[in-house]
């Protein structure tokens, strides 16, 4: 019935393999991830086995399942290791509301409605980020960042340092790999 894309069925399936799909993804490890990606991923490929599945081949459809749910979790444990998407992962933008004034004074603010020690938390680690930040760069970059961080676009930045907008941009392409090395690199104290 499930194969005949009965939702009924399919749920009645997805309830009764849960362990099934449970014990399939325990073993593995997604870097990035935890425990209950895998096992939607486990799910997506049981779901698979449920639509696919045919009864007048020789296998019982929990075995059937559970090569359908193993195959889910390899591939995407491959496409994981292949770092396909890293560069998205590992991307560091310079303009989230942390550096953002407006963040702050807006009335209809997200940080309106976080903890207020939540809050201060993140500001002393930002604060931090930046501090160590700022001594990996060079005194143009460290001067390029501050403009940056105060809201002016790379062409107002180049009118007020005297260089070419290219010029500015290509600091703060520099200034991103710089940030996104210190984030990797675990380091967010001052030292």
């Amino acid at each position: 019935m499930a194969a005949s894309g009965n939702r009924l069925a399919e749920e009645i399936l997805v309830t009764r393999y849960n362990r099934l799909v449970r014990s399939c993804a325990r073993p593995f490890f997604l870097a990035g991830g935890d425990s209950e990606d895998l096992i939607q991923e486990g799910m997506v490929g049981l779901i698979k086995a449920a639509r696919e599945y045919d009864a007048d081949k020789e296998a019982s459809f929990r075995t059937f399942a559970e090569v359908c749910i193993r195959n889910r979790l390899y591939s995407v444990l491959r496409a994981a290791a292949r770092d396909k998407h890293a560069p998205l992962n590992q991307s560091v933008p310079l303009d989230t509301p942390f550096f953002e004034r407006d963040s702050y004074t807006s009335g209809t603010s997200d940080l309106a409605q976080c903890n207020p020690e939540d809050f201060l938390i993140d500001r002393e680690h930002t604060a931090a980020l930046l501090s160590g930040v700022r001594k990996k760069l060079s005194e143009f970059e460290a001067k390029i960042l501050g403009y940056y961080l105060d809201g002016l676009s790379c062409r107002e930045i180049a009118e007020t340092v005297g260089k070419s907008p290219k010029s500015v941009d290509n600091a703060v392409q520099r200034i991103r790999k710089k940030v996104a090395r210190h984030l990797l690199s675990g380091e967010f104290s001052n030292s």
